[in-house]
């Protein structure tokens, strides 16, 4: 399947928008989505490198998936991995607040097991003083995100998207395309050697991976992830 053109990315954001939360509207269950939480219990999703259930920091109601604030949960990934895929969820973080969500995900490499869309609040956490490497929606540590993104404030709901086929990566945030990168590429493989990265044998490189929420401590909330896989 080939990616659609980016003009019809831009329009099915309205259309993810739209479905009830937690829910799948008949055209996005025609169009292959899947919910990765289905509102109510973490069904799908394990502690990273451990076969044992979420911890009790990441707590679900009224249809939310909550990173409690200093209350361990642990990283959490899917139970399944993905190669090719176009992955949805919306997100809120609180003042000063820090998380992430990492995808192409291995358990063989613990210290960096996968790239990372920051999710932060860049006027409060210290780590966005970094530069725009460390703000939200960036490859964390390695690329920026567009410089005119468009970020909602603490405490309001954020959509990004993450879409991934072939070597191709797009990060997007609230209906815009604000990164894209090519995975084994030079110019990739040249800026994870200037990050934090520069010693993660075989990070940056194509896998058939989990996903992952993090877990920084911080409160932020999740819903609505869901995810269509690309032939």
């Amino acid at each position: 399947m080939k990616l659609p053109p980016i003009a019809l990315i831009a329009l099915s954001f309205a259309s993810l928008q739209a479905a009830e939360p937690n829910q799948l509207t008949p055209q996005e269950k025609s169009d292959g989505w899947k919910l990765l939480f289905n509102g109510m219990d973490l069904k799908g999703w394990r502690l990273y490198n451990s076969e044992n259930p979420p911890r009790d920091g990441w707590q679900v109601k009224d249809g939310i998936l909550t990173k409690a604030e200093k209350k361990a949960g642990g990283n959490i990934i899917t139970e399944d991995t993905f190669t090719d895929y176009d992955l949805s969820w919306e997100w809120r973080v609180f003042e000063k607040g820090n998380n992430g969500l990492k995808y192409l995900v291995t358990e063989e490499r613990t210290s960096a097991p996968g790239p990372e869309y920051q999710l932060l609040d860049d006027n409060g956490h210290p780590d966005a003083k970094s530069g725009p490497k460390r703000q939200t929606a960036s490859l964390y540590d390695i690329f920026p995100p567009a410089e005119d993104k468009p970020l909602n404030p603490p405490g309001e709901w954020n959509h990004s998207r993450i879409v991934i086929q072939g070597d191709r990566v797009e990060h997007w945030l609230n209906g815009e395309k604000v990164l894209e990168y090519e995975l084994n590429s030079d110019e990739l493989k040249a800026a994870i050697a200037k990050s934090k990265f520069k010693d993660s044998e075989g990070f940056g490189e194509k896998i058939a991976g989990h996903i992952m929420l993090t877990d920084h401590s911080d409160r932020c909330d999740f819903r609505n992830i869901k995810i269509r896989e690309l032939n």
